[in-house]
């Protein structure tokens, strides 16, 4: 699949002496969903806001769509539509307005059909002519993203598109953002909520501290990275556990044993259960845990911190 995106060391450093991107480099493909993920201050919405034109870099260079997001500024940005993490819009005016003036910005000709066609795709029809104040905060993010379709993108930043909403409307802004891509659209959502990268993300980046940490096939990376426990439950509470469990490196917690190992290995679990029963530990109940993708996350935050 080709890339529609290229980042190639890009850095930006402020005044201040702070770098808020540290040689980033990342390729994104075309009618994927990329998830990039990070703490506070990791510099994801730096580059968003680089990418998009609203930050100049300090060194590095990016393209999209093959234009240069400097030398073919407005070929570049118009191929990018942005939902940013505030909403700004213009209280008084109609749904509608809103979004007919976002795409005459990018020197688009006026087209009723397109419009309509968006509003639609975010059940934002039946409210066009409501003024942008009556709407709920979800539907003012509704909003925001018909504004960054209008214009026909090919490229979609989603700049924390959940963050405030409630858990309803953030699922409806996961089908949303399902339809988009399946419509061709290339997606790069950033997030605080884990769950949401995992529901949705192709591939996962994790930047901290204005590095990419990674770049992985969210699949991939959860079989690679992950760990899977099992969870054993006795009978009763053993009062010393023996030789020949204790070998296994399993942790005990009154009736509960936990042995974890990596997810990608085959594990000895038939000979760990063989054994519990031949030292005589009678087995209540057994259930398998694999780590999450924000297990992960946290993992790798914190090898950056120390």
């Amino acid at each position: 699949m080709p890339s529609i995106l290229s980042v190639n060391q890009l850095s930006k450093t402020y005044e201040g002496g702070h770098t808020a991107l540290d040689a980033v480099s990342l390729d994104i493909q075309q009618g994927e969903i990329l998830a990039l993920l990070g703490p506070n201050g990791a510099g994801k919405t730096t580059l968003i806001s680089v990418l998009c034109g609203l930050v100049t870099p300090t060194s590095g260079s990016a393209t999209v769509g093959g234009h240069d997001i400097i030398t073919g500024y407005r070929a570049a940005r118009q191929m990018i539509g942005l939902v940013p993490q505030e909403i700004a819009l213009e209280p008084f005016e109609t749904v509608i307005n809103t979004v007919r003036f976002s795409r005459g910005l990018f020197g688009k000709p006026r087209d009723d059909a397109r419009i309509e066609e968006v509003l639609r795709q975010l059940s934002l029809w039946d409210k066009r002519d409501q003024p942008v104040r009556a709407l709920s905060g979800g539907m003012k993010r509704r909003v925001l993203i018909a504004k960054a379709l209008s214009h026909d993108p090919q490229v979609l930043f989603l700049d924390e598109p959940s963050a405030g909403v409630d858990v309803e409307l953030r699922k409806d802004m996961w089908d949303v953002v399902r339809k988009l891509q399946k419509a061709g659209t290339t997606i790069v959502l950033t997030t605080h909520y884990i769950e949401e990268a995992e529901a949705m993300a192709d591939r996962v980046a994790v930047i901290n501290k204005g590095r990419i940490l990674l770049i992985e096939d969210k699949d991939k990376l959860m079989a690679q990275m992950g760990q899977k426990e099992l969870h054993i439950t006795l009978d009763t509470a053993p009062l010393t556990l023996p030789d020949a469990v204790a070998a296994y490196g399993v942790k005990v917690i009154g009736t509960r044993l936990t042995y974890t190992y990596d997810a990608q290995d085959a594990p000895p679990l038939a000979a760990l259960l063989s054994d519990l029963q031949k030292v005589g530990l009678n087995l209540v109940d057994v259930q398998t845990r694999q780590s999450s993708l924000e297990d992960i996350f946290v993992d790798l935050v914190k090898e950056t911190a120390a």
